[in-house]
């Protein structure tokens, strides 16, 4: 396996650092636009692990340019295309991969655009639409295109294909829930706003309207932050109010997991809140660009761009943060013995463990730890598919395992977990 990984930023390079513990591959080129970060992503995994003899290379990419993306994807004879960037370049590399004959990967998936008159009721163009539309082209070629292998989207997946072959029998809710108690401070220890993941990806999220998804219904649209409820997150994060919010997981469970009704709800908290709807009453929240008048001239400026520039890079701030992230899935339903059932499928990310062992913030290396497993059950055969998949149409249990044992078995050794609750622990 010769794996084109594009874009070092947060997520990026911790796909890198992890990877370098594993022997499943034979090369990983990293790549970005800025060619001396992925050569710092290349350089720390040699200071970590001595030479690797071409193991990792650092290239200049255009994740913007499928033509680009298709040279320097053949260049390199890349077998996979690990998409880590933002997901407005997704349309490029997602063809920038299928031109080169290599199978694609992402975290994300194409943009949604609101439906014109009924944004709040009915979808318009879904996350993934587009993807999953040139899916026969895909099959044709005999290529894979695994889409929303994140962690949110991604791990949670995995959990919802678990849930339904090996603990319901019938599901009623699957409840993406995602909740954090991380905390960023400044130099003199304030505690001060800073997102631990892309501010255009938040934004993308948070101020679209979110998706909900009923079998008697389909797909429908709800208003930004609706249908708060406080969720109980585990290993002492505790009660955190989660709000509907813009998913994939909503857009693929229904397509290969049996279930009434599928959720996404997030742990965004009432600064955060703030803060975004702000942006989204000062249009910073737009990515047409505005004519800026300057002392060089006039420039065209992406109002949400300026907003990532004014902000700390989420890659940065890991020695600033404290806490623990929870991504999983609340299902509810008749479990294998006909009677009603409620159970937490979660993992635990602890920055001040993913910052020791990888000198990567907790969001960003939870996102990355997944990819890494699926691209190693591609590379084994324990997964194989063609055309545009989510990670719901896998089994999941070899995912699981191969998380879950130990690293001295060959494993991740990342243990998740499955709490059974009742009604009254909500």
């Amino acid at each position: 396996m010769r794996i084109l990984l594009v874009g070092a930023g947060g997520v990026g390079n911790a796909i890198a650092k992890i990877a370098a513990r594993r022997d499943f591959f034979d090369v990983m080129v990293v790549c970005d636009y800025d060619l001396a970060r992925a050569e710092d992503t290349v350089a720390w995994i040699e200071q970590k692990h001595g030479p690797q003899l071409g193991r990792f290379l650092a290239a200049h990419i255009d994740a913007a340019n499928a033509d680009n993306v298709a040279a320097v994807a053949r260049h390199h004879g890349a077998t996979h295309v690990m998409n880590a960037v933002e997901p407005k370049f997704v349309p490029p590399v997602f063809a920038g991969a299928l031109a080169a004959g290599a199978d694609y990967l992402d975290m994300a998936m194409s943009l949604s655009e609101p439906h014109p008159t009924h944004p709040y009721e009915e979808p318009g163009v879904k996350l993934g639409d587009d993807q999953f539309a040139q899916s026969s082209d895909w099959e044709v070629a005999g290529r894979l295109a695994l889409v929303g292998m994140g962690v949110e989207p991604g791990l949670s997946d995995v959990f919802a294909r678990y849930a339904a072959d090996h603990l319901f029998s019938e599901i009623e809710e699957l409840g993406t829930r995602d909740g954090a108690n991380l905390v960023v401070r400044d130099e003199v220890g304030n505690a001060i706003f800073a997102p631990s993941f892309s501010i255009w990806t938040t934004i993308e999220e948070c101020l679209n309207p979110p998706v909900v998804w009923e079998k008697e219904r389909g797909w429908y649209t709800t208003a930004p932050f609706s249908d708060p409820e406080i969720f109980e997150f585990p290993e002492g994060i505790g009660p955190v109010e989660c709000v509907n919010v813009e998913h994939e997981e909503v857009l693929l469970m229904p397509r290969w997991v049996d279930a009434k009704r599928v959720t996404f709800k997030y742990g965004l908290g009432d600064q955060f809140i703030g803060v975004l709807k702000t942006l989204n009453q000062l249009g910073l929240d737009k990515t047409e660009p505005l004519l800026v008048r300057s002392a060089d001239g006039p420039v065209l400026v992406s109002p949400r761009d300026v907003v990532a520039a004014g902000l700390p890079d989420p890659a940065t701030i890991g020695p600033r943060m404290t806490g623990k992230t929870c991504a999983g899935v609340w299902v509810t339903g008749l479990g294998l013995d006909g009677r009603p059932r409620e159970v937490y499928l979660y993992h635990v990310s602890d920055n001040e463990w993913t910052m020791a062992e990888y000198e990567s913030q907790c969001v960003v290396w939870q996102t990355a730890l997944n990819p890494v497993i699926a691209l190693e059950l591609l590379s084994t055969g324990a997964w194989v598919g063609r055309g545009v998949l989510g990670p719901e149409a896998f089994d999941s249990k070899p995912f699981l395992d191969l998380m879950a044992s130990p690293e001295s078995h060959g494993g991740y050794g990342q243990q998740w977990g499955c709490e059974d609750r009742l009604p009254l622990d909500r």
